[in-house]
């Protein structure tokens, strides 16, 4: 293990996969957010392919033994994709990265619900925690207590991203069980695959043909995203998960910065409250996670024979 170059391949991709967004959200005003998954999935492909051609493993890393499984996983993450893709024409970058934190807590209870696992109290309370931040990110979006109108656009923006995380939690859930008969590689593919296949569905309502700006930052971000997803790969590599897992909410400062300095974004107060009351939560199930996770590799070791 290599964990601090597991730690810098991790940041590296939170960074890349904020820039892609914001390449997006430069793109939001006139491209569809189907048209912008179809670029976002189909270039990554190419990316990918090469990568395992050049770690020889492209006969063995995209061999599927639960297409099914893939297929449930590219739907639920190709919807993720949208809403946030979507949401990202509506509400400040750093707000949609702050509301997309919802998944991670929100796995919890999708995997107590379908895949059986054991949730206690600690957790249970984190998540409450991580949703009460959520719904104070929410809150001047959603509510006309100020006596102000209530804008409509903003709001549904809001239920846009906040179903993208559910989308994504689902989709995570599914990859907790994928990852007991698949590669990784195959997972990341095929979830590229379906996407490209699924935002060809939405060419009847409303594809534009993109200038010359808009198709390269349609193009990079495609690109860009590939990149980010071999970097997060990667960084599994060299670190056990509990460790680099807490350096994807590196991914608020890095949307502050550049929503701030690109798009004029300036924070307010109650999001960036919000937003640490959600990083807190997830950090705290992260955390627990690896304590339960060392406990069981004792017990295991505990039942293994000595010989």
């Amino acid at each position: 293990m290599q964990p601090l170059r597991g730690i810098g391949l991790k940041v590296a991709s939170v960074l890349i996969f904020i820039v892609m967004s914001s390449m997006i959200k430069a793109t939001a005003d006139t491209i569809p957010p189907g048209e912008a998954v179809f670029f976002r999935s189909l270039l990554a492909m190419p990316v990918i392919l090469v990568w395992l051609a050049s770690r020889r493993e492209l006969a063995t890393g995209l061999r599927a033994r639960n297409p099914l499984g893939h297929v449930w996983r590219g739907l639920m993450g190709t919807c993720a994709m949208g809403c946030g893709f979507a949401g990202l024409g509506y509400l400040p970058l750093p707000e949609v990265t702050a509301i997309g934190y919802a998944a991670p807590l929100l796995v919890v209870i999708f995997a107590a619900m379908f895949l059986g696992e054991q949730v206690r109290a600690f957790r249970i309370s984190a998540v409450v925690l991580g949703l009460v931040g959520v719904l104070i990110v929410l809150s001047p979006r959603l509510s006309v207590a100020t006596g102000g109108m209530l804008d409509h656009a903003e709001a549904f923006g809001a239920m846009v991203v906040l179903a993208g995380a559910v989308f994504s939690a689902l989709a995570q859930t599914f990859v907790r069980k994928l990852v007991e008969t698949e590669q990784i590689s195959a997972i990341v593919f095929y979830f590229s695959l379906t996407g490209t296949l699924l935002a060809l569905c939405t060419l009847p309502f409303g594809w534009v043909v993109p200038d010359a700006r808009e198709l390269a930052l349609l193009v990079g971000a495609g690109i860009l995203g590939g990149c980010a997803q071999i970097l997060l790969t990667s960084s599994y590599r060299y670190a056990d998960a509990s460790v680099i897992a807490p350096f994807e909410y590196a991914s608020m400062l890095f949307a502050l910065l550049i929503g701030y300095f690109v798009f004029a974004e300036v924070p307010t107060w109650t999001m960036l409250g919000g937003a640490a009351l959600v990083v807190g939560a997830g950090i705290m199930i992260i955390l627990r996670e690896r304590h339960l996770g060392i406990q069981r590799a004792r017990q295991r070791k505990a039942m293994t024979p000595q010989g």
